[in-house]
């Protein structure tokens, strides 16, 4: 199914891509930069996979709380920050299934649309670690997030 879906696309060059360190596997429009931070006293890790194509930002950033019972807030909280940070109410969650996710009720996906365009994003845990998938498009394109979201699973190995 996602090769139809990323042949419904020709202007964006869909790849499988395994950030190392993330635990998770994405697909993204585009070759990603992947930037990491190594966990520290107190701290857990970081990364962040981006790249930029038609026009807008495709990116899955991940975290590890410093206490896994924290997932739950912190996957609430990244919605409404982003959201305050665009200058936008945050609309009402949609349900997400992400293969290998530990089923929490704060996993969703929203969408915000602004002056400068229309946001994606859906955040998710597997354990400790929080992920957040984004796109930014000056204009909406649900096929590219279809493709984006249902490229996304995570596992175990680390």
């Amino acid at each position: 199914m996602l090769s139809l879906l990323a042949a419904c696309q020709p202007r964006l060059n869909w790849r499988e891509a395994r950030p190392a360190g993330s635990g998770a596997l994405a697909l993204f429009p585009c070759k990603p930069d992947i930037e990491q931070r190594p966990a520290h006293a107190g701290q857990g890790a970081m990364g962040l996979a981006q790249c930029e194509a038609s026009g807008g930002r495709f990116a899955l950033s991940w975290a590890d709380a410093s206490d896994p019972t924290q997932a739950g807030p912190a996957l609430k909280a990244m919605p409404q920050a982003l959201a305050a940070k665009l200058g936008q109410p945050l609309p009402p969650a949609q349900t997400l299934q992400i293969p290998g996710m530990t089923p929490m009720p704060e996993a969703a996906e929203y969408r915000l649309a602004g002056a400068g365009g229309i946001t994606r994003v859906a955040v998710f845990a597997h354990g400790g670690r929080v992920y957040q998938a984004l796109m930014t498009l000056p204009q909406d394109d649900p096929a590219a997030w279809e493709s984006f979201r249902a490229g996304l699973a995570v596992d175990t190995a680390r």
